[in-house]
């Protein structure tokens, strides 16, 4: 049996907003088992609880924004990724503004700061949503879909016209139980064109944006002086935010999740179309289920992940 997990003690960290500009302070802390992952506004008295949930989303122009209690929290894509692919379970997230710092655009700075905490097991059976038939949804030409899959797989297609993007390989797929989350998708960073930014910013968006954490893309090149860091950065930071926003289930998904041009909006109506259809998915833990015809999780799946 694999338990629940929550970090081991509290860290700290700072850093910049991507869409507002502002200097954010965040804190990990422990939660107890069967808390979930809570966003704690302290610049409100008494400090207002964001949960985790996909049903809490109520913007996802850019990045995706979760709303509660009169709070809202944006950018928790890449913060939710290292969550989940380090297999966190329970955790507080203390912050002093309404943005997660972006760091360097990728997820890795937060895989950082939990390792850096440590793992701590705690003493209740993880839960996992287990996918029991397919569910679809498209919009505009791009498709997000869930499927049966005994273990956690990410298929990913972007399709972007741009010559840098073009010369890439635009496909991704990465079964989890083989691949490390960590060292294969955790340090893709988030990507924007140049031409983009004037607009962007007329919006109050990317207004901490800079190769500092992003990778901008002119007409025709890359701009940051360090290049890329995988031969296929651009669609492997897609897998980083789908994992991050499907986390948004409440529970880690064992299935395949297949996107096509999706995004953040996308995936959120998947998760939302998934938990609205009961015989589509069911609650398992690794030593049963609530249903009869259980037991799909194993160690050998989610030990890559959880390591």
């Amino acid at each position: 049996m694999i338990n629940q997990r929550t970090i081991a003690q509290v860290i700290e960290s700072t850093g910049i907003g991507l869409h507002s500009g502002k200097k954010v302070s965040i804190r990990l802390r422990p939660a107890p088992v069967n808390t979930g992952i809570v966003f704690l506004r302290n610049d409100f008295t008494p400090p207002r609880a964001i949960y985790a949930k996909a049903d809490r989303v109520t913007s996802t122009n850019m990045c995706t924004l979760l709303e509660e209690n009169g709070a809202k929290v944006s950018t928790v894509e890449h913060l939710l990724a290292a969550v989940a692919g380090l297999g966190i379970d329970n955790l507080f997230i203390d912050l002093n503004n309404e943005e997660i710092p972006i760091m360097d655009g990728s997820s890795a700075p937060f895989v950082f700061l939990i390792q850096s905490a440590g793992i701590s097991i705690q003493n209740a059976p993880k839960k996992l949503i287990r996918i029991k038939r397919p569910v679809e949804v498209r919009e505009d030409g791009k498709i997000a879909r869930f499927q049966p899959y005994s273990g956690f797989k990410v298929s990913f297609t972007i399709d972007f016209a741009h010559p840098v993007i073009r010369r890439q390989n635009q496909s991704y797929s990465i079964d989890f139980s083989a691949h490390s989350f960590a060292s294969e998708i955790s340090k893709a960073r988030t990507f924007g064109f140049l031409k983009d930014l004037e607009q962007l910013h007329a919006s109050q968006l990317a207004l901490g944006g800079s190769v500092d954490n992003a990778v901008v893309i002119d007409e025709y090149q890359i701009i940051n002086p360090d290049g890329l860091r995988y031969s296929d950065e651009f669609v492997r930071h897609k897998i980083l935010d789908a994992v991050g926003d499907l986390f948004l289930a409440g529970y880690g998904i064992v299935g395949e999740f297949v996107g096509y041009k999706s995004g953040h909006g996308l995936n959120n109506s998947l998760v939302r179309a998934l938990l609205a259809q009961e015989d589509a998915y069911e609650i398992i833990t690794l030593s049963g289920s609530t249903s009869s015809t259980a037991s799909v999780a194993t160690n050998e799946y989610l030990s890559p992940i959880l390591a």
